[in-house]
């Protein structure tokens, strides 16, 4: 646990939080800030701050706990779909440094966008260029 962490205190029980779902080392709690109805944040309830820190066993079952929450939440808000998503880093807008995914309901003609809006306008890369990129995400993983 972090001190200054708002999940780890929500985690350690010193800050209130509407729990749907909780595990021994998941916690799964309604945004108190939603874009939607029923906005889910799914956490470790181990303190990494992001994805690339997280050991792949606890990946792993948060993963699993997005899996089995996210046709339950939208259920229980009958939404027609979700963006199921995490900000990984200041840079891509994670506003708390705790892993944390969301599940946040869509509805028809809500106005909100695809996943592809939160990225701006799209760069353009040359053949070549995306061939690099692909080669170099392809040479790290292997």
């Amino acid at each position: 646990m972090t001190e200054d962490c708002i999940f780890c205190r929500i985690v350690d029980g010193e800050i209130p939080a509407r729990v749907v779902y909780e595990d021994d080392d998941v916690l799964a709690f309604l945004d108190a800030n939603p874009l939607a109805p029923g906005h889910t944040l799914v956490i470790p309830k181990d303190h990494y701050e992001t994805l690339g820190d997280m050991p792949t066993d606890q990946a792993e079952r948060v993963f699993a706990a997005l899996h089995d929450l996210t046709p339950v939440v939208e259920e229980s808000v009958d939404a027609d779909g979700s963006n199921v998503a995490f900000n990984n880093g200041a840079a891509a807008g994670q506003e708390v440094p705790h892993v944390h995914g969301h599940v946040i309901p869509r509805f028809e003609d809500d106005g909100g966008n695809p996943i592809h809006a939160v990225a701006g306008s799209r760069p353009d890369l040359s053949e070549d260029e995306l061939d690099d990129i692909a080669d170099d995400i392809s040479a790290a993983t292997n």
